[in-house]
């Protein structure tokens, strides 16, 4: 059965879209559970290479384990920003320590989403020549789950700057579990039209390159 929308859907579709942030900057307001189940039902619903469903989410809650999440991000902010001191950029580099680049000290919810590269649901079907795809397929069902909850009002940041090694065995996950991304989900302190790295002046944003023909 073919399911049409309607185009007052497809313009709130594409306004969510434009209206989704990568959010660093949270109210210490919890987030009512039901929010967060919905937003993992968007999650799961996400399409996987060979139907593998290779995620794992680890729900970081303890007060060990978010302080061992957030110094294992200072370090490796740490070392970014001598990185870029080191490169002789000064004006890059000062723009980086200008930055709020994580929001763990605040977000109600942190989630490590891991893939599992050691899963056989699926039995390779897909991910033989390209075993990248179970990776993939873990960063489509986060991109879902983003959309659902900016849906509800609730901001999600995804954490990059980390030692994922380091962040696997503070959590005691299996060697075959690949971080992916360190969420923070919580009520953002503001909106804003655009991203708060192209306000700041770090890139700007140029949209889809002209697209190349063979």
């Amino acid at each position: 059965m073919q399911t049409e929308f309607s185009p007052e859907f497809r313009e709130d579709l594409h306004r969510l879209m434009r209206w989704r942030r990568d959010v660093r900057r949270f109210r210490t307001d919890p987030v009512d559970d039901a929010i967060v189940a919905r937003g993992l039902d968007a999650f799961a619903m996400a399409p996987s290479v060979g139907l593998s469903e290779p995620w794992r989410v680890i729900n970081v809650e303890s007060a060990a384990a978010r302080a061992a999440a957030l110094s294992n991000f200072q370090t490796a902010n740490a070392e970014a920003l001598a990185a870029y001191r080191e490169d002789g950029d000064c004006e890059r580099a000062a723009l980086y320590a200008g930055l709020k680049l994580s929001g763990m000290r605040d977000a109600p919810v942190q989630l490590a989403v891991f893939c599992n590269d050691a899963t056989t649901k699926g039995a390779n079907l897909g991910a033989r020549s390209m075993p990248e795809m179970r990776a993939y397929s873990v960063a489509c069902a986060i991109s879902m789950m983003w959309l659902a909850l900016r849906a509800e009002g609730v901001g999600l940041g995804w954490v990059s700057i980390l030692d994922e090694q380091a962040l696997a065995t503070a959590l005691e996950v299996p060697d075959s579990w690949k971080l992916i991304g360190y969420l923070c989900i919580g009520w953002p302190e503001d909106q804003t039209p655009r991203a708060e790295l192209e306000e700041l002046g770090w890139e700007p944003r140029i949209g889809l390159p002209e697209m190349e023909r063979r």
